[in-house]
């Protein structure tokens, strides 16, 4: 959703000047896993709910204590109403995170399950086709038939057997 987006961009980019890292953000993860919560989101709504009485709340259920950006983040996204907005935020300051560091995030869906071994050899291949470091996550999908489908940002490397077959029914049929 393009609104979220544009509502999480600033408190992303605040938390990063803020001096958050990786820690934090995994932290704000965290956060956002607790602040899902159908019950909570119900509590931060009520009227009578203070945004003091909702970070309290945030806090104690994640269970470890936030770094100040961290906190500091919260305080401001309860007090403006934006807890909506929190999973993006995390995602935005992931990827402002890794594009600071140079790291791309890549989706490698396969047929069937990549051990370490291809993982390495997979990532090695992959950077130097790309030209950046990546972070890789791997899901497995039957569907693919054989091969890999390879997402990094709006780059597309599919050679899946499925792909293949999908190509050779529109040549037939054309």
């Amino acid at each position: 959703m393009a609104e979220l987006a544009t509502i999480a961009r600033p408190y992303a980019e605040a938390l990063l000047a803020a001096g958050a890292d990786a820690t934090a953000i995994a932290e704000l993860d965290a956060v956002v896993q607790v602040a899902a919560e159908p019950s909570l989101r119900s509590f931060a709504g009520h009227p009578k709910a203070t945004s003091e009485q909702v970070f309290d709340l945030i806090c104690a259920a994640a269970g470890e204590p936030l770094s100040m950006p961290v906190q500091n983040l919260l305080r401001t996204v309860i007090d403006n109403g934006r807890l909506a907005a929190l999973p993006e935020m995390v995602a935005q300051a992931q990827a402002l995170l890794n594009a600071r560091a140079g790291v791309s995030q890549a989706l490698v869906t396969s047929a069937f399950a990549v051990t370490d071994a291809q993982l390495e050899e997979l990532q090695s291949l992959l950077e130097k086709r790309f030209a950046r470091k990546l972070e890789i996550t791997v899901v497995v999908d039957a569907a693919l038939i054989g091969g890999i489908r390879v997402e990094v940002g709006d780059e597309v490397l599919d050679t899946s057997v499925k792909a293949r077959l999908d190509r050779m029914k529109t040549a037939l049929t054309a």
